[in-house]
C-alpha cells in the first residue's frame, strides 16, 4: 500500500507542474496605438493580433494539448474508489445442490461489503503508444508552422490595407489641390468678366470645373474613411481606434537597384512559413504512418490494486492484486493496413503540395521582381508627365490672365494635371505593393521597416 501511496503523491506533483506549464499565458491585445504606425508596424501588429493569426495560434495550442493526451498512454494510470454494496443470491442459480438447502432454491444474504481500493496500471513497453506521441509532436510542430504562415499572410493583408490607406490619403490631397486650383481659375474668370475682358462662357466652364472637382473630393474623402476602416479590421483594432500613419505614399523608401533573383529565391526557400508548414506536415504524416505500423508489435503492461475489504469497518482486511500482461495484436480485419495506406497517401499528397509550393514560391519571387522593375519605371515616367502637366498649366494660366486666350486651355491643362497626379499616385502604390509582394514571396513581410 505504501508503494501505491508514494506513486499517487509523485504523480500528483507531476500533474500539477504539467498543468501550470501548459496553462496558456494571457494575451494582451493592443486596442490603442500610442505612436504613428509605419508599414512594418502594421504588418507586425496584424501578425500578432489579427483574428486569423490568433485563431491559428489557438489551433497550435490544441495540437500541443493532443501531445499531452497521447503521452498519457505512457504514464501511470491511478484511480481510487470506495464501494459499499449489498446483494442476495438464489442458490438455484449455482447449478448444483448444497446439502441442507432447498433444491428449488432459496435466498442467501443479504451479503454486505465495504471496499476501499487504489488501482495502478503502467505501460512498460508500448511502441505503438510511443509512435503516437511522436506523431502528435510532429503534428503540433506542423500546427505551429501553419500558425506562422497564417501570421505572415495576415501581415501581408495588413500591409496591403496600409498602402490602400496611404493611396486614399494621397488621392484626397490631390483632390484638395485640384479644388484650390479650380477655385482660383473661377476667381480669375469672374474678375475678367467684371473687368469686361472676359466672357460668361469662361465663368460657366470654371464653375463646371469646380463642381466636378467637388464631386471627386467627396468620393476621395469617402474612400479615405473606408480605407481606414479596412485597416483597423486588418490590424484587429476596434473600429473607433485612432490610427495615425507614420509616413505618406511619397515618403516610403524606393530603391534604384533590385535584389538578385537567385538570392531572393534562396531566401524564400529558407524563410517562407508556408514551406516550413508543408515540410512539418509531411514529417507528421510519415510519423503517423510509423505509429500505425508500430501497433503491430507486442506491448507490456503492469497493473495492480490494493485496499481494504470487509463486511463492515471492523472486519476490513488488506487485499491486493498485481500482474504483468503481454498483448500481441494478431488480426483486426485489415483495419490497420487500411490506415497505413491512408497515411501513406496523405504523405504523398503533402509531398506533392510541397513541390508545388516551392515552384510557386520561385514564380512569385520572379513575378514580384518584374513588377518591382516595371513599377519603378512607371514612377519615373509618371513624375515626368506630372512635371510637364504642371508646366502646361502654368503656361495656359499665364495666357488666360493676359487675356490672350480663354480658359478652355486652362481647364484642359488642369484636367491633364489631375490625371497626371492620379498616375503618380497609382505608380507609387504599384511600386510599394510590389515591395510588399516581394517580401511576401520571400516570407519577410514582418521584417519590413
Amino acid at each position: 500500500m505504501t508503494i501505491v501511496h508514494r506513486t499517487i503523491r509523485r504523480l500528483g506533483a507531476v500533474l500539477v507542474s504539467a498543468t501550470l506549464a501548459l496553462a496558456p499565458a494571457a494575451r494582451a491585445q493592443d486596442t490603442t496605438l500610442n505612436h504613428p504606425l509605419s508599414l512594418g508596424d502594421a504588418a507586425r501588429l496584424a501578425a500578432r493580433q489579427s483574428a486569423s493569426a490568433l485563431a491559428a495560434r489557438y489551433r497550435a495550442e490544441q495540437a500541443q494539448a493532443r501531445v499531452t493526451q497521447r503521452r498519457a498512454d505512457l504514464l501511470p494510470t491511478i484511480s481510487a474508489d470506495a464501494v459499499e454494496s449489498g446483494h442476495t443470491l438464489n442458490t438455484a442459480t449455482f447449478g448444483f445442490e448444497f446439502p441442507g438447502l432447498d433444491p428449488d432454491g432459496e435466498i442467501i444474504g443479504p451479503v454486505k461489503t465495504l471496499d476501499f481500493r487504489g488501482h495502478l496500471s503502467q505501460a512498460l513497453l508500448d511502441l505503438g503508444a510511443l509512435g503516437r506521441v511522436r506523431s502528435a509532436r510532429s503534428s503540433a510542430q506542423a500546427s505551429r508552422a501553419d500558425a506562422a504562415s497564417v501570421a505572415e499572410q495576415s501581415a501581408a493583408l495588413a500591409a496591403g490595407a496600409y498602402l490602400r490607406t496611404q493611396r486614399a490619403d494621397a488621392q484626397l490631397a490631390a483632390r484638395l489641390a485640384d479644388s484650390v486650383l479650380a477655385d482660383s481659375l473661377l476667381g480669375i474668370a469672374r474678375e475678367q468678366l467684371r473687368a469686361g475682358v472676359g466672357v460668361a462662357l469662361d465663368v460657366t466652364r470654371a464653375e463646371a470645373q469646380v463642381a466636378g472637382v467637388r464631386a471627386q473630393l467627396i468620393a476621395a474623402r469617402n474612400e479615405r474613411d473606408r480605407s481606414r476602416l479596412d485597416l483597423r479590421r486588418a490590424l484587429g483594432l476596434p473600429l473607433d481606434a485612432e490610427v495615425v500613419l507614420a509616413d505618406s505614399l511619397s515618403t516610403l523608401p524606393m530603391s534604384d537597384t533590385l535584389p538578385a533573383e537567385r538570392a531572393a529565391i534562396d531566401r524564400a526557400m529558407r524563410t517562407r512559413p508556408d514551406l516550413r508548414a508543408a515540410e512539418a506536415q509531411l514529417e507528421a504524416a510519415r510519423q503517423a504512418t510509423g505509429a500505425i505500423k508500430a501497433e503491430r508489435l507486442p506491448s507490456l503492461e503492469a497493473f495492480g490494486d490494493e485496499g481494504w475489504i470487509g463486511s463492515n469497518s471492523g472486519s476490513k482486511l488488506n487485499t491486493y492484486t498485481w500482474g504483468v500482461q503481454v498483448s500481441l495484436p494478431l488480426f483486426d480485419g485489415l483495419r490497420r493496413e487500411g490506415r497505413v495506406q491512408e497515411q501513406e497517401a496523405a504523405a504523398r499528397e503533402v509531398e506533392t503540395r510541397l513541390r508545388d509550393l516551392r515552384q510557386q514560391a520561385a514564380i512569385e519571387v520572379r513575378g514580384s521582381l518584374l513588377d518591382l522593375l516595371s513599377a519603378r519605371e512607371q514612377v519615373d515616367a509618371s513624375r515626368e508627365r506630372l512635371r510637364l502637366a504642371e508646366q502646361e498649366l502654368a503656361q495656359a494660366r499665364d495666357r488666360f490672365r493676359a487675356g490672350v486666350a480663354g480658359n478652355a486651355d486652362v481647364i484642359t491643362a488642369s484636367l491633364n494635371l489631375n490625371a497626371s497626379r492620379n498616375l503618380v499616385i497609382d505608380a507609387l502604390t504599384a511600386y510599394q505593393a510590389a515591395r510588399v509582394s516581394l517580401a511576401s514571396a520571400e516570407g519577410t513581410v514582418t521584417s519590413l521597416p
